[in-house]
């Protein structure tokens, strides 16, 4: 007798809890709930078409492009559904346009309508080749249109700002730009005007221009420091760069992936060129650093490596006319070598590289001193610093990375972050657009020690703990006392504490920021504003630490470097940058070798410019005329970003490698530079090449020895403020006079205003102040501020505020106020 067994069913895939199980075109999925539909499609492998989708804004469903029939428990939905906007669901069937004739109807009927007006000017449109909406059109859209009557038309462009362009007939209503300016950036500004078919975007400026109703408009104009994101994630022509407009088209570009050499994020980008030149750079997509985001000063500021000061040839100073002369490198080279080595055996040379470089050009300016010029007076702070923020820096920052640090991930994942000495929005754009999303979506506690509400802590829908310029320490001891809910905020797992480089000019802040970690386990992260300032202290450009924050003080360490270099390192500990700076001014150094160094950053310009005029023998790495050409005795081009290798060490400690973008040009890297002019001194460097540098600094390894928090003793309190004067708070604006900005006029035009800020008391009725010292004095028109009394805010580096140069003052010191006209 035969039995036949019963067939079973296949056994159901289990579902995971917080998961569902729909299906979508005849295929099970499980989905996370919450989901999207058009993203579980997108992991399918099905691309829907949409234009007004993204995956870093809150859904809209407004273009209409992504319908799809949908099915819940087992009836149809009576009209297709936005699969932008629908969430996930169980036992839910989804149709994409693959599988239904009426998703195809529907999404084809849509394509037509975004068509009627919309203008056949493709061979003109900066967005022609690489537009979604021709490419949609050709997949899901009509063959021939219908529409026989006269499209719509507009007069074109109108600036939203200097930077951003708009052409009104070529826009979708997708609203992303709307979505982005309220949602990520924080500046609502840009919006859509007026309602049906007269329905457009636009600005305040623009409804007043148009006529248009006042009341949809926020009133303002837009200005953000984000602008250029809306061009890029624009799914028409409609908003175009008035930088690029016209300029090329895209097959005639050649594009690189690269990162961003502004700030200490490292954004990812993409460099796209044409004949030598770098035409544009669009945001790369990096979800652990920047996302899909870069600010407009990473966006538009790259001209400057095209600019007509651009060094080409060595210079050489002609000992009987006193004027620089154009050399070959092998004669430049040589006199520099000379120079270098008779100031070398004399009373020393002192090294200034700048904080502006690649990790690999860092560390030949830190072997370069050890070896060739045999001293540890070195330093790439190029601006206000201190020994506190040295002994900080050895203990608490050398050897993070994203392993065992501060990431943006755990900014954003953050119950509490408070921000010390840190501008974010101003010194590090996307730490602030981190910040923004944090506080947004996950209701995270932003806390800013400053002096005022400025746009980070409004956008950041953060609190904001005012204090005295230089009383920020105070401040933070007082937290225990005066602002327990904070404290105990910061001792909840995940609080974070980011420390600017302003830190350094507060004393005692930086201990205080040591305490306050130590007490309440917050984690730290030390966010300077250059690109290569991270970078230079692993690579030990710093007067008592070696590579790899080893000690120059630890024989054991310091053997550690003898042994891979193969040479005797000078034992003391060397000058920092001030101390580099005095001494050459009083003739206690015979040399200076800077690289792109701007004295006007300097703590104390003036002092810096007679260091520059009394230094014996001084050779200048850079790459245009600045104020140390003018003293430079030997004059050494290097390469720009975009003509070199190498990579750079974000805030995280992550590496950020880049290649050449533009070939050919023959300017050549510090380090190679560097290494060249060392053979002439008759040593080896070996960092000929950006690999061969980066495989040095590898071998070397870091120290296995941490470094204990180790503050010196603190300095001489500050003077207070008498009668007629005021303590200054200043900073640097994103947008400024900083050289990497030069040739960017439509960059310029976006700049915040220059004010002096003032509480309403100390600005007393004036409409204008004069902020001066014995040095000089700044006049700006006031904006009433909620300072402390008796406290006034400059731009440090802006037009007619030049604080370094024209005051020789920092933040917290005492300065004189007198007012102006009423």
């Amino acid at each position: 007798m035969t039995v036949t067994q019963e067939p079973t069913k296949a056994e159901e895939t289990p579902v995971p809890e917080g998961h569902v199980k729909l299906t979508i075109d005849g295929e099970e999925v499980i989905a996370p709930k919450g989901e999207l539909l058009i993203r579980t499609a997108e992991r399918l492998g099905t691309v829907i078409p949409r234009f007004c989708d993204h995956p870093l804004l809150d859904p809209a469903g407004a273009c209409r492009q992504c319908l799809v029939e949908v099915e819940m428990g087992g009836r149809p939905m009576p009209k297709p559904q936005a699969s932008c906007t629908m969430t996930v669901a169980d036992g839910m069937v989804v149709k994409t346009q693959l599988t239904s004739g009426v998703a195809d109807k529907a999404q084809q009927g849509v394509m037509e309508l975004l068509l009627i007006n919309h203008p056949l000017d493709c061979p003109i449109c900066d967005k022609g080749g690489e537009c979604p909406l021709q490419n949609q059109a050709l997949a899901h859209g009509r063959a021939e249109s219908r529409f026989v009557d006269t499209k719509r038309t507009f007069p074109k462009p109108l600036p939203i700002s200097s930077q951003v362009l708009l052409d009104r007939e070529r826009c979708v209503l997708c609203q992303r730009c709307t979505r982005f300016s309220a949602q990520i950036a924080g500046d609502p500004f840009i919006e859509l005007l007026e309602r049906g078919a007269h329905q457009q975007i636009g600005t305040a400026e623009t409804a007043d221009v148009l006529d248009l109703a006042s009341r949809t408009s926020s009133g303002q104009p837009f200005q953000s420091y984000f602008s250029g994101n809306v061009i890029q994630i624009c799914p028409v022509g409609a908003l175009t760069s008035a930088a690029y407009r016209f300029r090329s088209r895209p097959f005639d570009l050649v594009s690189a992936p690269s990162v961003c050499e502004h700030c200490s994020s490292g954004c990812a980008e993409r460099t796209d060129f044409r004949r030598g030149k770098v035409t544009r750079k669009l945001a790369g997509d990096d979800p652990e650093v920047n996302e899909e985001w870069i600010c407009d000063k990473g966006r538009f500021a790259f001209r400057y490596a095209q600019a007509g000061d651009r060094i080409r040839r060595p210079l050489v100073r002609n000992p009987e006319t006193r004027e620089l002369e154009e050399a070959s490198w092998t004669d430049a080279l040589r006199a520099a070598s000379e120079g270098l080595a008779k100031a070398r055996d004399g009373k020393g040379v002192g090294v200034l590289p700048g904080g502006r470089l690649t990790v690999e050009d860092a560390y030949a300016y830190s072997k370069f001193a050890r070896i060739a010029l045999r001293t540890n007076d070195i330093d790439f702070r190029a601006r206000a610093h201190s020994a506190e923020e040295l002994a900080f820096l050895s203990s608490r920052v050398v050897g993070t990375s994203p392993d065992n640090g501060v990431t943006f991930g755990e900014i954003e994942r953050a119950r509490t972050v408070l921000c010390v000495a840190f501008e974010p929005e101003e010194e590090a754009p996307i730490v602030f657009l981190r910040l923004r999303k944090a506080a947004r979506a996950n209701r995270t506690k932003v806390v800013h020690l400053g002096q005022w509400t400025t746009s980070s802590v409004r956008k950041t829908f953060g609190e904001l703990l005012a204090c005295v310029p230089g009383e920020e320490a105070a401040a933070l001891d007082a937290i225990a006392t005066h602002a327990k809910d904070l404290d105990e905020a910061l001792a909840s797992e995940g609080a974070v504490i980011l420390v600017g480089e302003r830190a350094a000019e507060v004393p005692g802040l930086f201990s205080s920021v040591h305490a306050l970690a130590e007490r309440t386990g917050a984690r730290v992260a030390w966010i300077p504003r250059r690109a290569g300032e991270r970078g230079a202290l692993e690579a030990g450009a710093l007067p008592g630490l070696l590579p790899g924050g080893r000690r120059v003080d630890d024989d054991a360490a310091r053997a550690e470097v003898e042994k891979a270099w193969g040479a005797t390192l000078p034992a003391q500990p060397g000058r920092d940058l001030t101390g580099i700076v005095e001494a050459a001014a009083t003739h206690q150094l015979d040399g200076l070798l800077v690289g792109g160094v701007d004295p006007a950053d300097l703590p104390d310009p003036a002092l810096a410019l007679r260091a520059l005029g009394n230094a014996g023998f001084v050779v200048s790495l850079e790459l245009r005329v600045s104020a140390v050409t003018e003293h430079a005795d030997v004059v050494l081009p290097i390469a720009p970003a975009v003509e070199k290798s190498g990579s750079y060490l974000n805030w995280e400690g992550r590496r950020r490698e880049f290649d050449i973008t533009l070939e050919g040009t023959g300017a050549l890297p510090d380090c190679r530079v560097l290494d060249t002019l060392a053979v002439e001194m008759d040593v080896d460097l070996y960092t000929q090449t950006t690999a061969a540098a980066a495989g040095d600094l590898a071998r070397l390894g870091a120290s296995a020895a941490p470094r204990a928090y180790e503050p010196p003793a603190p300095g001489a309190s500050r003077a207070q403020p008498g009668e007629g004067e005021v303590v200054l708070a200043t900073w640097r604006q994103l947008l400024d006079n900083g050289s990497l900005q030069d040739d960017e006029p439509h960059l310029a035009g976006t700049r915040r205003r220059v004010m002096a800020r003032l509480s309403e008391s100390t600005a007393n009725g004036h409409r204008s102040v004069t902020v001066s010292t014995g040095r000089g004095s700044i006049t700006l028109p006031v904006e009433v501020a909620d300072l402390p009394d008796g406290v006034v805010w400059l731009p440090s580096n802006s037009d007619g505020s030049a604080v370094r140069r024209d005051l020789g003052a920092g933040h917290g010191a005492v300065v004189s106020l007198s007012g102006g006209e009423r």
